[in-house]
Formats: structure tokens, sequence, C-alpha cells
């Protein structure tokens, strides 16, 4: 399918700690993807209880429960692309797709059947918009034997690769992953483990809050030695990449076979999970990345700054920088992958890359679903 350099591309995400839809208007006129409008989309609370509850295996639907939940979700994300296109005053007659990623309850990328699963009726966005969208980007993936994720380190490449430079690009979102931006031009990237879903599960259940405002909470409480050694003795971080993880197996669950609540100070287990998360990150760089030079970071969790300042600790002598550094908002890089993604698909192109993924061959990632053909009521 031929590509009008002019159309514009919307992508919408909801990630791991699903704090809220992020939508993006992205151009491609220059080549890369430019963003030119973006907006934060809250979830209905009692819609986000469930759907944490679910990605953490504390509850199950029946099959009625779980299609109505994929349409509501699918109406959500329909409500996030009608706000944006609404407050940038955008026709969707200039939107040549909408690339969403849905909301993941799911991902089991290893074993005798691996998948993954995410949510978010794509017809239903389709229709509401009047766009056509391309969704279900994790399953070709997987299907060639690959993890499904990251996906984003194509565009990390694309974006902030420095020839005869090392350089990592880390996301902070529910889970933490990194890219690393050889100096050669290679490129690897794989989850390092959780970074702000552990924490904001636990600031949510202790005070009420579903996040932890600057890492204030942390930094009210102590290091609990015991207890983040028994968190880093986890087998996950002892797999080689490529892997990737996420709520199903960090969740508050996993966290009590450690740190039974009788047992600590509820503040000091939010000072031991930053801990684990600047330490697990920090590991993961220290071994795969040695010769890098800077650390570009982006996700939620640029704006905590306890778990910044510990990281940048962890990290030198590497200098730890946003990527608004460099000219790239770290709220809306995860969706203008997805607006990337979408228009790969268009274009017949593939989206993953083997090296990081595992996949045996670069592979076109997406389902098109058309919205209502012109003319249509």
């Amino acid at each position: 399918m031929d590509d009008d350099a002019s159309a514009l591309y919307l992508g919408l995400i909801s990630g791991t700690s699903a704090d809220s839809i992020d939508s993006v208007l992205v151009s491609f006129s220059r080549g890369v993807p430019q963003l030119l409008a973006s907006h934060a989309h809250p979830w209905p609370t009692a819609l986000r209880e469930r759907m944490l509850a679910l990605a953490q295996g504390e509850t199950a639907l029946d099959l009625d429960a779980f299609g109505r939940l994929d349409v509501e979700i699918g109406h959500g994300f329909a409500d996030a692309a009608l706000h944006l296109l609404e407050h940038s005053g955008t026709p969707a007659t200039a939107v040549r797709a909408i690339g969403s990623h849905g909301q993941t309850l799911r991902h089991r990328p290893t074993g005798t059947y691996p998948f993954t699963l995410q949510l978010g009726d794509p017809s239903v966005i389709a229709e509401r918009c009047g766009i056509d969208v391309v969704a279900d980007f994790r399953r070709a993936d997987i299907a060639a034997g690959g993890q499904g994720a990251p996906l984003l380190p194509a565009l990390h490449a694309m974006l902030l690769s420095r020839p005869g430079h090392a350089r990592v690009v880390l996301n902070l979102g529910g889970i933490a992953n990194i890219t690393v931006l050889g100096a050669n031009g290679s490129v690897l990237g794989f989850d390092t483990g959780p970074a702000n879903g552990l924490l904001d599960a636990w600031c949510l259940r202790q005070r009420g809050e579903s996040f932890d405002r600057d890492g204030a909470y942390a930094a009210s409480g102590h290091l609990d030695a015991g207890l983040l050694d028994a968190l880093l003795a986890d087998p996950y971080f002892a797999l080689p990449p490529p892997k990737s993880t996420g709520r199903e197996h960090f969740h508050l669950d996993w966290l009590a076979t450690h740190a039974p609540s009788a047992a600590l100070d509820p503040a000091d287990v939010q000072a031991t999970l930053l801990e684990f998360t600047a330490r697990s990150v920090a590991m993961a760089i220290a071994q795969h990345a040695p010769g890098a030079e800077e650390v570009l970071a982006c996700g939620g969790g640029v704006h905590n700054g306890a778990l910044m300042r510990r990281l940048g600790e962890l990290l030198a002598p590497r200098v730890l920088l946003s990527t608004s550094r460099y000219g790239i908002d770290p709220d809306f890089l995860e969706a203008t992958a997805f607006a990337w993604l979408a228009r790969q698909r268009l274009l017949g192109l593939p989206g993953n890359l083997p090296a990081v993924t595992g996949a045996r061959g670069p592979r076109v990632l997406g389902a098109i679903y058309s919205g209502p053909a012109a003319g249509s009521p």
C-alpha cells in the first residue's frame, strides 16, 4: 500500500501501569516521526482496577465478562483518540491510520504454546473514529519464535543512535526495558524487570494513591537489605536476552512471598522496591552495555525524582538524561512507536528486530481493521 507522506498517523497505548491511555498525532513528512499533538487520557477508576486485578492474576473472568471487557477497553481507546482529534483540531480524514497497542492482560512468551494478550476491540475504535486501525502487533513475532517484546528498539535506533557512540535508551514504564545502541550500529533490547508497576501497586495498597509522587513515600522509608537480596534472586534476572516480562510475573502476590505485610514497615518496603528497580536496571546495563556513554530515559519513571537520582548514582560515570534533551518527549515515545508501527504495516515493512526479540526473522506486524467506507451511514 502506497504511503502519503502528508498523511498523519495516530498512536495509542496503555502500558503495564495502566495509568492512562497515551495518544499522539504524528507526521512522517520528514521521514522520521514528528510529534504534533499528544494527550494522556485517564482510565475510569473502576475499569483500571479491574484491568490491574486481571493482569496480576487476582481475579478471573467468564467468557461473557471477558468479551464485554474487550469492548469496554476498546471504547476507552476510542475516547482517547477522539479527544486528541478534537483538541488538536484534526479531522479524521487527515489521519491515515491509528496504531493501537491495546491493554496487555497476559504476556507469556515462553512454554509449549507461548502467547500474548492485549484487549481493546480495534473494530470499535475504527467504527467510532472513522479511521482504519492497525492492532495486534505482538503475536506475529511470537508466532515466529520471538518474545513479542520489546518493540520500541527499532524506533529508538532510528531516532537516537549516534555512529561511533554507545548509548542506552531506558524506558521506565510499569516494566523497565532497555535498548542498547552499539557504537557499531548494533541493537539489543530486553525487559530488565519492574519499574513503576510494583512501586505504584504498593503505594496504592498502602496509601490509596495511584503512584508515589516524586518518590516521596519511598524516601520516607529505609532499605531492607534482606528483602532486596531476596527480590534480586528471582531467576528472571539471570536469564539471557532475548527476554520479556510483565505484571503476570512481578506483582504484589509475588512480592508477598518475600515480604509478609506484618514483617516490615510499609514505607521500608517502598524504599526497597525503589532500590530494587534501580539495581536491576543498573545491573542489566553494566552487563550488556559496559561501553555506553549515555543512558537516555523515557516513560513515566522519569518524573520520579528519587528513582532518577538513585539511577544516576548507580549508572555513573555514565550520564543519565531524559530523552527530552534530544527533543523527544519522554512521556509519549511509546505511543509514537505504535503510530510508526501502523505505518510500517501499511507499507508492508517489518516492525520487529529479530536480534532483540529472538524471532526467526523480520516480520510485518499487526492486523488492519477498516473504518467505515466513505459515505457510509
